[in-house]
């Protein structure tokens, strides 16, 4: 069986400190931080699912099985609107830890995966008349 190749280089090291620097980023946040804090009370193992996360999605490494849109919709309090300052900071995490070449091809990954979670949250707030609220 062959492997298929990494969707752009990048090191597994690579992505555990831009995780492990975006999350601190968050956690200063006074808007996304609070949100976060409700949610997470072990950081490591966060910052471990979310890096086999992203390890998964760029080193296709078969190492996350989880659903990303599950997990945002049960917390309940993650808004369409959280996306733009969450896609923001990661961005700056990525320009800060990598260099830019790979820093751009992970926040377009991140931006594609972000949009799909922001409609679907979308999704889940339509009201009656069928309109998304985007807010």
């Amino acid at each position: 069986m062959t492997s298929l190749p990494p969707r752009f280089a990048i090191t597994a090291g690579q992505i555990d400190r831009v995780v492990a620097a975006f999350y601190a980023a968050i956690r200063q946040d006074a808007q996304l931080g609070p949100i976060f804090a409700a949610h997470v009370s072990d950081w490591p193992a966060h910052e471990a699912k979310v890096a086999a996360f992203w390890r998964n999605a760029i080193l296709l490494d078969g190492g996350y099985a989880g659903s990303p849109m599950r997990a945002h919709i049960r917390a309940g309090d993650v808004k369409p609107a959280h996306f733009p300052d969450w896609l923001a900071i990661f961005d700056a995490t990525l320009q800060r830890e990598l260099p830019a070449e790979t820093a751009a091809a992970w926040s377009a990954l991140a931006h594609r995966i972000g949009q799909g979670l922001r409609f679907g949250l979308a999704e889940m707030e339509t009201r009656a008349g069928g309109v998304p609220l985007l807010r």
